[in-house]
């Protein structure tokens, strides 16, 4: 137990951040170290073994993936260290997306022997999105193939990044014993099993050339980011270690520079100085530009880091705690929030009340009396706040930025056993669809069938694993299926009128529409213009116009799937001074839609999926003739170690039970990731099939 009063550092002495990276590129066990050497845990935790701490769901420990994001509190060298640990698997995207939205930074972990894999790219993205500082850790040095600058160079080429190595590597695969600090220009070796003995030493005589050249380009890009060390460089006089230490860590924050380090964390080696670098480097709460948010005016303010403030808090994960209930954890952005209080949700606006606050330590809680600005913390009580909800001070409302979620691409039928499971199941899909905001569930109104619908194969397996295991509901699943969508090819122009009259007050709306295709790669799947001039049509009927095309894009023609990709130009219409009201208006914009879509070309779409494949090279012939009997488009064939790396898209239709074909066709040596990349035109030969399955 941490003595509670710790917890409250200064905030420039907080740390909030994320772990992320490809699967299996070894998140968790750095994260178990991390906890071993700040003397959070005593024992060291193993993923394989099913013994790390933060992998603490029965399906973690079984699978030895992360499945969801945990939370927990470490110190090192006088500060707090927030740390979630987030999954690799593309399934499970969402947790990495509502982590790096609440996190001020993250260490982007890399598998030496691979360098950027795909879902590297997907979490390094998400960062970007949210403008999260990182620094990266080349993991597995101690592998067969591992290549220190290979990885760095994958960060150039892939990610597009400006790495600077603050560490090479001493050895290489087995012969990795230590790494040579170029800041402080010391080797630091590992001497104990465990990891927490290491010496510092001098740089020896066969490493003294290329760690001057490597220091000599850290100095440099340092240079175009420093003034003050820029002068000295030219200069040519020596730098203190802190002038560097305070540019890298300017440079960091401002996103312009990533500092690469390295270690083997299975090995024990590499850890310490990464939390070095993850307190010199990384920001504090006060170090990032403040939080947006809006007014009830939608006048767009700031939230300034400071416990004397207002509250204002963003709910990012809901979870289900067999012992306690229902989860709610927050970001505190700014004031102090204590227990036994009422907070207001703007989302909702609704108020809530806290009745109790936790710290999380994986699945170990523990109890505080109050939370503030820069503290991640559970919540106890709150009913109706769900995911990318703001909470805040009931007397000054205000909204925080949302979270985004992706659409799911698969879907599966469940249905109850028994009469008995019915209720159960109702009730255990409510609670993971609140957990999980990629999770969607539609009953089908003509079979009377629950749909889940998901991020992919795994997700919705765990999904079912869950309602059996945690729930005890014993459930029936269909086949998956693939998420259809529907599109046009051609613009077209309708007229859409609805006139009622019936004896009192009548129905009047007119509209004239253009619809046109959006480009099939657009971040957006629809758009609205108004292109009527001189109040032709009333202001206030506008959102309903709108509203009534979104409606009608729910269900496509051709098979009853949504339709995307589309964009409603309203041109002209008239109205009537007595009979016009909304409802009159979203059914004249439906009949317009509806009178348009026909001349639009409308067309089947499927979703295509990123896959890559790890194999040995005897097997490369045979995976991809079976891709091409999958209709894949193979990309690229790269070599990576004495591993052959296949590139492809192929659509998700064809991938069902892919797992079960590459462990046959390669002896269950391969392995495959697949993550979705687009929507594309169904092939003429195959909407046939997808329209008698409907």
């Amino acid at each position: 137990m941490i003595e509670i009063e710790a917890l409250y550092v200064p905030l420039d002495k907080l740390r909030n951040i994320g772990i992320m990276a490809h699967i299996d590129a070894g998140k968790t066990t750095t994260t178990e170290r991390i906890l071993y050497y700040t003397g959070r845990k005593h024992v060291l935790g193993s993923v394989d073994e099913g013994t790390a701490t933060m992998d603490w769901m029965e399906q973690e420990k079984e699978r030895g993936i992360t499945i969801t994001a945990a939370a927990t509190t470490c110190f090192w060298k006088d500060h707090r260290i927030n740390i979630i640990d987030t999954p690799g698997h593309v399934d499970f995207t969402i947790e990495v997306e509502r982590a790096l939205r609440v996190l001020d930074g993250a260490v982007a972990i890399f598998d030496a022997t691979a360098g950027v894999e795909p879902q590297t790219e997907t979490v390094w993205r998400q960062a970007q999105k949210y403008g999260v500082p990182r620094i990266a850790f080349m993991n597995k040095m101690d592998k067969t193939g591992a290549d220190f600058f290979m990885s760095m160079k994958t960060m150039v080429d892939r990610l597009h990044a400006r790495p600077v190595a603050i560490q090479i590597p001493v050895g290489v695969e087995r012969d990795f014993t230590g790494v040579v600090d170029l800041v402080e220009m010391k080797v630091i070796t590992w001497i104990s099993e465990d990891g927490t003995e290491f010496l510092k030493s001098e740089i020896p005589e066969d490493l003294l050339d290329l760690v001057e050249e490597m220091r000599e380009e850290m100095i440099s890009l340092l240079a175009e980011e420093d003034e003050e060390i820029m002068e000295l460089y030219l200069e040519e006089r020596e730098i203190p270690v802190e002038k560097i230490k305070s540019a890298l860590r300017k440079a960091t924050i401002n996103n312009r520079l990533v500092p690469v380090l390295c270690g083997a964390s299975a090995r024990n080696k590499g850890v310490q100085p990464l939390l070095d670098a993850i307190v010199d480097y990384l920001p504090s709460p006060l170090d990032i530009p403040p939080a947006k948010a809006l007014t009830l005016n939608d006048e767009q303010i700031d939230i300034v880091p400071s416990p004397e403030g207002d509250f204002a808090a963003l709910a990012f994960k809901i979870q289900t705690d067999p012992y306690v209930g229902k989860l709610t954890y927050v970001r505190v952005y700014s004031g102090k929030l204590e227990k036994g209080t009422y907070i207001y949700n703007s989302t909702k606006q609704i108020r809530e009340r806290v009745a109790r606050l936790m710290f999380m330590h994986a699945d170990k809680r523990e109890d505080v009396e109050y939370a503030r600005a820069g503290d991640i913390v559970a919540l106890i009580g709150l009913r109706s706040t769900t995911t990318g909800d703001t909470l805040c001070s009931p007397d000054r409302p205000i909204l925080l930025e949302k979270i985004d979620f992706p659409a799911p691409v698969i879907s599966i039928a469940v249905e109850p056993v028994t009469h008995d499971d019915e209720e159960k199941m109702v009730k255990a899909i409510n609670a993971l669809s609140e957990e999980d905001p990629t999770l969607r569930v539609n009953v089908d109104k003509e079979t009377g069938q629950v749909v889940l619908s998901g991020m992919g194969e795994l997700h919705l397996e765990i999904v079912t694993d869950r309602l059996k295991r945690e729930f005890g509901v014993n459930v029936r699943i269909g086949r998956p299926q693939v998420a259809y969508r529907e599109t046009i090819k051609q613009p077209a122009e309708a007229e859409g009128k609805y006139i009622r009259q019936t004896g009192g007050r009548g129905q009047y709306g007119h509209v004239i529409m253009r619809f046109e295709p959006l480009p099939l790669d657009s971040e957006k799947s629809f758009e609205f213009i108004n292109k009527t001039v001189g109040g032709v049509i009333p202001k206030e009927y506008i959102p309903a116009i709108e509203e009534g095309i979104r409606e009608s894009m729910e269900t496509g023609i051709l098979a009853g799937y949504p339709m995307i990709g589309i964009r409603a130009i309203l041109l002209d219409g008239s109205y009537h001074e007595v009979d016009s009201s909304e409802i009159a208006f979203k059914i004249a914009a439906s009949l317009a839609f509806k009178n348009a879509i026909k001349s639009c070309q409308p067309v089947l779409l499927e979703p295509v999926m990123r896959l890559e494949v790890i194999t040995p090279e005897e097997y490369v012939g045979g995976i991809i003739a079976d891709l091409n009997a999958r209709r894949a488009q193979v990309e690229s064939l790269e070599s990576r170690a004495n591993l052959r790396v296949i590139r492809a898209l192929v659509p998700l239709s064809e991938l069902f039970g892919y797992a079960t074909t590459l462990r046959s066709l390669s002896q269950g040596r391969a392995n495959h990731i697949a993550q979705f990349s687009h929507y594309k035109e169904v092939p003429e030969r195959v909407i046939e099939k997808v329209l008698k399955a409907v």
